[in-house]
């Protein structure tokens, strides 16, 4: 009798919403969990995790909160150029969020190494570097929650909206103020001060026409060539994979590019440019015949060649890209 009066009791109990002893000892441990990735957010915008810390505050529940994680390899002799310009951007979006107004304890931020916590990589079969996985506050991560690095690129603008889209969590990236450019700017406007100066008693060539056809045609191809997407994102210069010791010039998604892959650009770019010009110095020019003859030829050669190689560069950015010339 007294068994039924104990259950009966606890039912009615559990019905007007008194917690169990389990349930309080689960919400404990979640404010505890909360507590603690709040106050290393605190510290440091994106947590450094090993094996131990990951399944506790990430893999085991009970969790009201998304974690993004960037699986990554950073010590020097993984040579992996790319995850350090990966961690930078990752770096700039946590540090973003952590200093944002909306700042919530609803999603944070954080990092496994390999050299730290290789169990991870083998508990989640990760065998590539940077990976970002988003980690939901229920369930385990889907498919749509790895991220599409290869795809996408690393900047932090396109994994602010990759997070957006796992968690309706929308973070305003806000990027470190840099001075090189009115710096170098300066020193240019300084360098042309100087030489008019110098030269202030001879000024017949500021009136010379192939000087600023030649400034503007150097200024078109620096820019096309993507001069200033090195400023702005500083990606390395090549790429080694560390597995095989094979280097890659030219960046396989079409959101980032390496140093010298804009050197190539450049360089295909300048000599199409040229090829264009031969042409039209064989249409136009007085010289002899079979001089015009050899500087036609040279220009066919050049532009359908480096248009060809730069239609090849696109096809190998962006899959499916749909024209092509004389190479696939």
């Amino acid at each position: 009798m007294s068994v039924q009066f104990l259950s009966g009791l606890l039912l009615i109990l559990g019905l007007c919403g008194i917690p169990s002893d389990g349930q309080v000892k689960k919400e404990t441990l979640l404010s505890d969990k909360v507590s603690q990735l709040t106050d290393w957010s605190g510290r440091r915008a994106v947590i450094r995790m090993n094996g131990e810390k990951f399944r506790k505050f990430v893999k085991a529940p009970p969790r009201n909160y998304s974690v993004v994680v960037m699986f990554t390899a950073l010590q020097p002799q993984r040579q992996c150029g790319v995850c350090r310009q990966a961690d930078e951007e990752y770096q700039i979006l946590a540090n973003s969020w952590r200093y944002s107004s909306a700042f919530t304890n609803r999603i944070f931020f954080a990092s496994v190494d390999f050299d730290e916590g290789s169990d991870v990589f083998q508990m989640m079969n990760l065998n590539s570097a940077p990976t970002f996985i988003h980690f939901p506050p229920k369930g385990k991560p889907k498919r749509p929650d790895t991220y599409e690095l290869q795809i996408r690129g690393f900047g932090a603008e396109q994994i602010a909206r990759w997070i957006a889209d796992r968690t309706d969590i929308h973070i305003r990236v806000l990027r470190p103020p840099s001075y090189t450019g009115p710096l170098m700017l300066g020193l240019l406007l300084a360098a042309i001060g100087s030489l008019v100066y110098l030269r202030r008693n001879n000024l017949d060539f500021l009136f010379n026409k192939n000087t600023w056809a030649f400034a503007a045609l150097g200024i078109v191809l620096i820019m096309t060539s993507g001069q200033m997407w090195n400023h702005i994102r500083g990606p390395p210069y090549a790429h080694k994979n560390p597995n095989t010791g094979q280097v890659s010039y030219i960046h396989g998604s079409s959101q980032a590019q390496f140093v010298a892959e804009t050197h190539i650009v450049l360089l295909f770019n300048a000599a199409v440019t040229l090829g264009m010009v031969l042409l039209h110095e064989a249409a136009t020019s007085n010289m002899d015949i079979g001089k015009r003859k050899i500087m036609c030829v040279a220009g066919i050669v050049l532009v359908a060649l480096f248009f060809s190689w730069l239609l090849s560069i696109f096809r190998a950015k962006y899959h499916g890209y749909p024209y092509s010339f004389l190479l696939s």
